[in-house]
């Protein structure tokens, strides 16, 4: 069992998610428990259809616990409806971008720091920061349609990151990407984070990607999703992309692939 963490970022106890269905129900997350620490990277992977999604979803306030609780910083984390305040701590990256074609890159960003009427002044220093962190200077007018799939998720991951959540949460944000703009992303994403340092939760089906950004790697089983492997990375920091072919990082893709077959 993972020692318990003095403060953690996130607390899952006992967690568990099912849907109802007029055919009956289907449990898709059973009983998890975990902790993560502040500021630390972790990575997610297992099965396809395992639920991993799903957790994200439910961590961040959009799916309702069947059981158990979620509690971020302390507090308890409420399905949306309820409009809990924790909601904007939370940022989420998708698969797809999902900008929207008839904004600017800047205007996606500053979306939610409009919808939450934070002044002109506040908003255009926020979104100049994010621009700056985020390499995407010189695309500000830019609209999606213009963008690779690349820099799509940079505007995404600079919109999650707007509202400066205390909680980032990555679903697979690189799925779309072939495999050297994914290296690329990934080392973007290394860098914005130890800039920010933000807790960071983010689900991914690569192995190598999963120890080479992680502080842990979690595994989950098949649905409904059990935990079945807590793995410290104990690669030093900082990490480029040498380090993948260094003996300890070969063996600890060894242990995932064992873990997962």
């Amino acid at each position: 069992m993972t020692p318990s963490i003095a403060d953690p970022a996130l607390e899952l106890i006992q967690l568990s998610v099912e849907f109802v269905e007029s055919d009956g129900s289907l449990e898709v997350l059973s009983e998890l428990s975990f902790e993560i620490a502040k500021n630390s990277f972790v990575c997610l992977i297992g099965p396809s259809g395992g639920g991993k999604s799903t957790l994200l979803r439910a961590i961040s306030g959009l799916l309702p616990a069947s059981q158990g609780k979620i509690m971020l910083s302390g507090e308890p984390v409420e399905h949306t409806k309820q409009k809990s305040k924790n909601n904007t701590r939370v940022g989420m990256v998708f698969q797809k971008p999902n900008l929207m074609p008839w904004r600017t890159l800047w205007q996606n960003i500053s979306l939610p720091l409009e919808i939450a009427k934070l002044s002109q002044e506040e908003i255009e220093s926020r979104v100049r920061d994010l621009v700056e962190l985020m390499g995407l200077q010189g695309f500000e007018k830019s609209y999606p349609h213009e963008l690779s799939g690349g820099m799509a998720q940079r505007v995404a991951i600079a919109r999650a990151l707007a509202q400066d959540p205390d909680l980032l949460l990555l679903d697979e944000p690189f799925a779309q990407l072939d495999a050297l703009n994914r290296e690329r992303m990934g080392e973007e994403l290394m860098r914005v984070w130890e800039e920010k340092q933000k807790t960071v939760l983010m689900v991914t089906h690569s192995i190598d990607e999963a120890v080479f950004l992680s502080d842990r790697v979690l595994v989950f089983s098949k649905r409904p999703a059990q935990l079945m492997l807590d793995l410290p990375i104990t690669l030093e920091r900082p990490r480029d992309n040498t380090v993948r072919y260094s003996h300890e990082f070969v063996a600890l893709t060894q242990q995932l692939h064992a873990a997962l077959s």
